[in-house]
């Protein structure tokens, strides 16, 4: 099955589709390391490295999948929450590219605030613009927790699908168990240039990490976050003040700093998914992306979904 995605950031939800099986017609995002990664690990991948407000997606008519990761700081706190005011916000683009590709599915990621109370309206008035295209609209919020990341990421997927698909999806059932702890998530790179003290370090650091957090280009740099989140840190035994190079030496004595690859694992990326950019660029893509395995979930759905429909066609919802 084909899929389209815009924001494509540094591939997380591209990444996840791909194990569900799709294959992307397109990838389209604006910031150049990060389309510079999309290259790097898929060469083979068509990656876009424009403005989405400018795209044309009438040539891709017909694909059945539309994904994005459309930008948080509309609806986050820390953007203000300023919502449609904001001019970052870019659902009137993909509600401009849904209607000329008219994929069967849509599938959108962003922050746990646009939930809050005061995007009500908002989200009655996308639901009504989706309704006029032929969407059924829904939306859930997922913690990446439930479903093997070992961080808890509270994170909302919209989800559009065509009213003839509606009876064939379902949203993936959680996890029945809990996530590796980040001490044994962690346990094999931190004792990757021999540091003698990896195994008490690990065994301390027995819970799952708090949300990653990646940082805009104004503002953040290679650390894991504003002071609540460096408490958090520490309280496992990490440094969260910035990011290390590389991993504790034989005789390190003290609290180690995790290094990008590390902030990669934690966010569900494989080991062999590189970062193109300096470790401030590379740690901002790890921080901004969607876990790959929560996007793999929610894709495996919708491609059963859109499978049972050309065996079995399903009764429109109204």
């Amino acid at each position: 099955m084909q899929s389209i995605e815009f924001c494509a950031g540094a591939g997380g939800q591209a990444l996840g589709l791909e194990q569900a099986g799709f294959r992307h017609n397109a990838l389209v995002e604006i910031d150049a390391d990060c389309a510079a990664t999309l290259r790097l690990n898929r060469p083979q991948w068509d990656v876009r490295c424009e403005d989405m407000n400018g795209f044309d997606g009438r040539p891709f008519a017909g694909t059945e999948l539309l994904t994005a990761g459309l930008p948080c700081p509309p609806f986050s706190v820390a953007g203000k929450q300023l919502g449609e005011r904001d001019e970052r916000n870019l659902f009137p683009a993909a509600l401009r590219l849904i209607d000329e590709i008219r994929p069967k599915a849509v599938m959108i990621e962003n922050v746990r605030g646009f939930l809050s109370a005061v995007f009500e309206d908002y989200r009655l008035e996308l639901k009504a613009q989706l309704k006029k295209l032929g969407y059924y609209v829904d939306w859930r919020l997922f913690n990446a927790s439930d479903y093997g990341v070992p961080q808890l990421r509270p994170r909302v997927v919209i989800v559009a699908i065509r009213n003839d698909l509606v009876e064939a999806f379902d949203w993936p059932t959680p996890h029945p168990h809990n996530p590796l702890s980040v001490g044994e998530t962690l346990y094999d790179l931190m004792a990757a240039n021999g540091w003698r003290g990896a195994r008490k370090w690990a065994d301390a650091c027995d819970d799952i990490a708090p949300t990653i957090v990646g940082g805009s280009k104004k503002h953040g740099g290679p650390d894991l976050g504003p002071t609540r989140a460096r408490k958090a840190w520490a309280s496992l035994g990490v440094e969260g003040k910035s990011l290390g190079n590389d991993a504790p030496e034989r005789d390190f004595i003290g609290t180690p700093r995790l290094t990008v690859r590390m902030v990669a694992r934690i966010q569900g990326f494989p080991d062999d998914w590189q970062f193109h950019g300096k470790k401030t660029a590379s740690y901002r893509q790890v921080g901004n992306a969607f876990p790959p395995p929560v996007a793999k979930a929610v894709a495996n759905n919708l491609k059963i979904a859109l499978a049972v429909q050309k065996l079995f066609p399903v009764r429109a919802v109204a």
